[in-house]
């Protein structure tokens, strides 16, 4: 029986007013198992980054179903989801959100110090090391380039060792050699068992997951698994530019999806 990581069943959420306001998500089933490599794709305004943070618990839904490792999370008060996000999720941002005054060891420990708790060096250390920034510890982030604060802001949503890590254009402000390396680290935990979701606009960041996930106005459209996808080659950017290039043309042109 497959263990799912994430499972959203028939999730709703509108923004703004019953008279002007926008669905962002419109009836999303999906489950993610555990230790798979997801990526979300999508026109702009498809709905990618509020999936994204319903599955996180950083949003709630209007209705509908969020389960992480068959805890749901709909129902909890904000203390217990506040609890559950820093305990069994990790989220990597695309602007690294990383505290300028604080060096990078500081910053990885800074969740498990907000949760009351007192990390050792040494699992500090661990996880720098784990995204290739041992030596770097001591570092502040403007002594630091844009990639290895990335791994940086990585660190810090590993060290609390998260069921899953949910990355939110991740590369997106990073050159490519360094966008790179990120995403390798990404296909190399995943192989590891680390359940990761990612939105990304980029085709070739896609296609080092082994499943694309298409949005469409806030429903799910279209997927690509298996071995339609590269499984962290990159050899199927241009499927994948190709499909999305469909979706662009077929929204444009007003045809229902």
């Amino acid at each position: 029986m497959t263990e799912y990581a994430v499972q959203l069943t028939a999730v709703r959420r509108r923004h703004g007013s019953a008279t002007a306001g926008v669905t962002a998500l419109d009836d999303v089933t999906l489950a993610l198992p555990r230790g798979s490599f997801t990526a979300v794709m999508g026109p702009s305004g498809s709905g990618k980054s509020t999936l994204l943070q319903c599955a996180a618990g950083l949003d709630r839904p209007d209705a509908g179903s969020v389960r992480i490792g068959g805890m749901e999370l709909t129902g909890l008060s904000e203390r217990r989801l506040t609890l559950l996000r820093r305990e069994r999720i990790g989220f990597v941002f695309q602007s690294f959100n990383l505290l300028p005054a604080l060096t990078a060891e500081q910053n990885v420990a800074l969740p498990l110090r907000l949760a009351g708790r007192r990390p050792s060096k040494a699992r500090v250390r661990e996880a720098l090391r784990q995204v290739g920034l041992g030596e770097r510890g001591g570092h502040r982030p403007g002594e630091l380039s844009g990639g290895q604060q990335q791994r940086v802001a990585l660190a810090r949503a590993l060290i609390t060792r998260p069921e899953v890590l949910f990355g939110d254009e991740p590369t997106g402000a990073l050159d490519s050699t360094t966008g790179r390396e990120v995403l390798t680290l990404l296909r190399t935990m995943a192989d590891d068992g680390q359940t990761v979701v990612m939105v990304t606009h980029d085709p070739v960041a896609a296609s080092y997951a082994d499943r694309v996930v298409f949005l469409v106005d806030g429903r799910v459209h279209d997927e690509l698994t298996g071995t339609d996808v590269g499984a962290g080659v990159g050899a199927d950017a241009e499927m994948i530019a190709a499909r999305m290039a469909g979706l662009e043309s077929t929204r444009s042109e007003g045809v229902p999806c």
